[in-house]
């Protein structure tokens, strides 16, 4: 049976837009477009620097079984750019995606990722979006593509 969840997993999208309003714009976008898919929201913050490393993190958000149990991964951050391939949480979210057999997208405020470096991490799509009423679109459009 193929899921009919999609994983959304946010950060702050600067200081105008939390984890949680990012997260739940971007699951009200997609629930709007397919009232099919649930989503799974994963709000992902600061204090991950609390653990002793992203995996420590994401073991505590139980986020592998979480990921493997939905059709898509859904990454949210402020900025994607070449520093993202230099072992963030974005990388690690990416990487087990991957590695996992579950495509990964992403909806960031700003891309300055080239395209070699969108195909390092293995995401299908990168949209942008700054605000709310634009992250709900951008859900809107990836539960077009998942």
């Amino acid at each position: 049976m193929i899921s009919r969840t999609v994983l959304v997993a946010a950060e702050d999208f600067g200081e105008a837009v939390t984890a949680d309003r990012a997260g739940g714009a971007i699951g009200r976008g997609i629930r709007a477009r397919d009232a099919t898919l649930a989503v799974d929201l994963c709000p992902l913050r600061a204090s991950a620097g609390a653990h002793a490393t992203a995996g420590d993190y994401l073991a505590a958000l139980d986020f592998d079984a979480r990921m493997r149990a939905a059709r898509a991964l859904v990454v949210g951050v402020d900025r994607l750019d070449e520093t993202t391939l230099l072992g963030s949480l974005t990388f690690e979210l990416a990487t087990r995606a991957r590695q996992s057999g579950v495509p990964a997208y992403a909806v960031a405020g700003t891309n300055a990722l080239s395209l070699f470096d969108a195909r390092v991490l293995d995401l299908q799509v990168v949209l942008t979006a700054r605000n709310a009423r634009a992250l709900r679109r951008a859900g809107e459009k990836l539960a077009e593509l998942v």
